[in-house]
């Protein structure tokens, strides 16, 4: 066993190290300074459903008002476009009851997205497989379904193109986690 004295050195030496190798963290953002403004352009919808595409485009603006790094302004006085295309809708059983009846269900929002600096037109970042995704019980496992992450339940109106509700909330959940890497992929480029 070491003494305190040494075992104190050894940590501080080992901080040391991974703050010298970059490993260390900050709370700065790595978002370039120039840019204090944004807009982001209505998600074109190419999937199977509809009624997804301003649920999508509302919980990113939300979220750069709600954060405050970015402005959100009209296209021709911004300094980034964000723009993208939900590309795909999925849905599969992922628990079953003993008569094989789907309890709970996997949804995934499949899109792409870039973001271009308008002064240069080089692009920050593009990405054409973001996903968000979330599960839901159904009517026949007798469990709640209404559980929204983070701001989903407060701030995100509910999907309303399918027949079930929990269907509606789900798609609602699954595209607040993807506006949400949308928006940490545009703020914190890592």
């Amino acid at each position: 066993m070491r003494p305190r004295g040494a075992l104190a050195g050894a940590v501080a030496g080992a901080l040391l190290v991974m703050s010298a190798a970059g490993c260390g963290y900050t709370t700065r953002g790595g978002l370039d300074a120039r840019y204090q403004t944004i807009h982001v352009a209505p998600f074109e919808d190419i999937s199977q459903e509809y009624d997804l595409q301003a649920p999508l485009t509302n919980a990113l603006i939300r979220k750069f008002l709600h954060d405050g790094r970015l402005t959100v302004v009209e296209r021709d006085r911004a300094d980034l476009l964000l723009e993208g295309v939900i590309l795909d809708y999925a849905m599969r059983g992922l628990s079953f009851d003993e008569r094989d009846n789907v309890t709970q269900f996997i949804l995934v929002v499949v899109a792409g997205a870039r973001v271009t600096d308008q002064a240069t037109g080089d692009v920050l970042w593009e990405d054409g497989q973001l996903s968000g995704e979330t599960s839901y019980y159904s009517l026949a496992a007798g469990q709640s379904s209404d559980r929204l992450r983070g701001n989903a339940e407060v701030f995100m109106p509910g999907v309303r193109s399918f027949t079930r509700e929990e269907e509606n909330r789900g798609a609602s959940e699954a595209l607040e986690v993807l506006a949400s890497r949308i928006f940490y992929r545009t703020v914190a480029p890592w």
